[in-house]
């Protein structure tokens, strides 16, 4: 960690509700802490007009998924995670749709996956928070009939999808609602959850990841951590990934990088900084994955000029629109520690030298 990020935030006081207790054996880190596999396919996607060739996605996830488990056949590996009793969620990403988010092809390809080994379409679901972000991605294109497409808020702030007894409790800055809760999907329908975040700069968290994605997406009232300079993602993002059945369900990691964004995420409204990694990430651990990621988007920063996601200076911290075309300009002081922060909670290894890494290359 940077000398500039050595000054930790304070830590609020959470109340957390939850009866469900948790699994011997936690989804995060799961079976595989501390292992990532990356693939990347140089032919996975056009930059110049964004198209992703299906057949070589497919045999990404091929062999990332037999790289994660050590098993020969693409069905093995998918019948380590998963069953055909399971009731899976896709957590996507579709907060920067539909410049930026969880590829419909990806989706298509676990889908597909899940359907191989019996899983039927009608025990799946493909969910986020917002049904706006959703309909622009239009996943239902992509996916057999009988796959749910489902959104928690049909319309901002809807809280019928929420489950009532399961909540982190927090008051930031004295605001009126202080209660963020669980999608009730997550509570009442789902057995195993497969987390597809995308390699994106945040401009609170510093980076959006496995962590965000399955934190912040699942619950709601969560932009409330934000305030003025200040951000309470550094120990929010773990709270809440860490709230059963959360925590024990989120079964598979798959980081989707065919795409990034290295400033100005979550959001990507051009693409003025937006770029091609032409990679995915397979992993149970959601630490580990995001510790890579990090030096994705802080390496790509640099070659273009920015400053770090570790920059905690003040006067680099604006109000206004400059944020969204200058790099150098942030919103709020970054908080990418959450990430080590979530290690020490128990949701993975954060040591790079502890991370072992396959690298496929196609």
């Amino acid at each position: 960690m940077p000398a500039a990020a050595a000054v930790l935030p304070e830590t609020p006081k959470y109340h957390v509700v939850s009866s469900f207790r948790p699994k011997p054996h936690p989804g995060m880190p799961g079976p595989y802490p501390g292992s990532v596999v990356s693939v990347k396919a140089e032919k996975s996607i056009d930059a110049a007009t964004e198209k992703v060739d299906a057949a070589v996605v497919t045999e990404m996830v091929r062999r990332g998924m037999t790289a994660l488990t050590g098993e020969a056949a693409a069905r093995d590996a998918w019948r380590k995670l998963f069953s055909p009793s399971d009731v899976v969620g896709i957590k996507v990403n579709c907060s920067g749709a539909p410049g930026i988010c969880s590829h419909p092809q990806v989706v298509a390809e676990i889908v597909s996956n899940l359907v191989a080994i019996d899983v039927r379409p009608t025990q799946i679901y493909i969910y986020e928070r917002f049904k706006n972000q959703m309909d622009s991605v239009r996943y239902d294109r992509y996916v057999p009939e009988g796959v749910n497409i489902v959104a928690a808020e049909n319309t901002r702030s809807q809280m019928t999808n929420y489950d009532p007894r399961t909540y982190v409790e927090v008051d930031f800055f004295g605001e009126e609602d202080t209660r963020s809760n669980l999608i009730r999907l997550v509570s009442e329908r789902f057995t195993k959850i497969i987390n597809v975040p995308n390699m994106k700069d945040h401009g609170a968290a510093g980076v959006t990841g496995c962590l965000k994605n399955i934190a912040y997406g699942d619950f709601s009232n969560v932009a409330r951590s934000h305030r003025n300079e200040k951000t309470n993602t550094y120990s929010f993002i773990g709270t809440l990934a860490m709230v059963e059945p959360l925590r024990s369900i989120t079964t598979l990691q798959v980081m989707d990088g065919l795409r990034g964004v290295w400033h100005g995420g979550p959001f990507s409204y051009t693409n003025k900084f937006r770029f091609y990694p032409k990679q995915m990430m397979f992993g149970t651990d959601p630490v580990a994955v995001d510790r890579l990621l990090l030096d994705v988007i802080d390496n790509k920063r640099k070659s273009e000029g920015a400053n770090s996601v570790w920059d905690r200076s003040p006067g680099h911290v604006k109000a206004g629109s400059g944020y969204g075309d200058d790099p150098n300009i942030q919103r709020f002081i970054r908080e990418p520690g959450h990430i080590e922060y979530c290690s020490k909670l128990g949701l993975g290894v954060y040591d790079r030298g502890k991370i072992k890494l396959k690298e496929i290359q196609l």
